[in-house]
């Protein structure tokens, strides 16, 4: 459950996706009518926009050491998370990264994540 990225309902079904001015590009991993491959398990199929029913960015959000996060990736027990509480002196303190002004990222322990919850933005 680490979604971060677009999404698109298309004839009843949802994929990954990606906005490309009037289009949406649209992505599975198995072979599908009108999917090419483009690697190995990813097929990618390209629609006028106006047939997309519903496109939106999807995110992971969840709760670590009692402060608010967004999940971005995972890894071996692991979870990439990125700190949204806003107050710096907070992220220093838990010993996350400075990965750009204001954005904080860390690792932590998937067991000690709660409340873990999809946000459709």
């Amino acid at each position: 459950m680490t979604r971060d990225g677009y999404v698109a309902r298309w004839q009843d079904r949802e994929y990954q996706a990606s906005p490309d001015g009037d289009d949406v590009r649209l992505y599975q991993s198995r072979p599908g009518e009108g999917f090419t491959r483009v690697r190995p398990g990813r097929y990618l199929r390209v629609v006028p926009a106006d047939e997309v029913d519903e496109l939106t960015y999807v995110r992971v959000a969840c709760t670590w050491q009692e402060q608010p996060f967004i999940v971005l990736g995972e890894h071996d027990g692991w979870l990439r998370v990125e700190y949204t509480g806003g107050r710096w002196p907070v992220a220093e303190a838990m010993g996350l990264e400075a990965f750009d002004f204001g954005v904080y990222q860390g690792w932590a322990p998937a067991a000690e994540v709660t409340d873990l919850r999809e946000l459709r933005v």
